[in-house]
């Protein structure tokens, strides 16, 4: 895998599926998996070193950003420079630009993550919840009209997910 920066800790080393769209920019080290269909873009940096990374099944990782020792559910979209450290974000969820969750953090199903938001450690993000703000203030979905799944759907299934396909170097093996 020419130019991409994999590197094992302790003898662990990354696992990607062969389903998986990778940027050979993107840079691995240690404990990290990344499940199929999912993409991981230029300048991310996942590192399972203090605990494991796990990208989810049709998840998208975007330029930049920076996953430490946490979780990234199914279907989820993690926006350009976003930094996720020692947190759980869960199935369907969306985390804009340049957003920080940290330490201790849940953030639940559904949610959608505002870009630039800051969650202070060991918050509990409940489902469908709406976060912005800096520190994030939580509120319902419903009360702001707002469709994580109408996001995802947007951004996923329509340009974006193709996007991957018209930068053949960005993913050439």
């Amino acid at each position: 895998m020419p130019d991409r920066r994999y590197y094992s800790f302790e003898g662990v080393e990354p696992e990607i599926h062969a389903d998986a769209d990778v940027s050979r920019e993107s840079t691995f080290v240690g404990d990290v998996t990344v499940a199929a269909d999912a993409s991981v873009w230029p300048g991310v940096v996942l590192r399972g070193d203090i605990g494991p990374v796990n990208i989810g099944r049709q998840s998208h990782v975007g330029d930049n950003a920076v996953v430490h020792a946490s979780t990234v559910g199914d279907r989820v979209m993690v926006g350009h420079g976003a930094v996720i450290n020692e947190a759980t974000v869960e199935d369907g969820s969306l985390v804009g630009f340049n957003s920080t969750v940290n330490t201790g953090v849940t953030v639940g199903e559904r949610s959608v993550v505002a870009a630039g938001a800051v969650i202070p450690e060991q918050y509990d993000i409940p489902a469908e919840s709406f976060v912005r703000g800096v520190p994030a203030r939580v509120t319902p979905l419903a009360d702001e009209r707002i469709s994580a799944e109408e996001i995802f759907s947007t951004y996923s299934s329509g340009e974006y997910g193709t996007l991957v396909d018209r930068h053949e170097e960005l993913f050439d093996e």
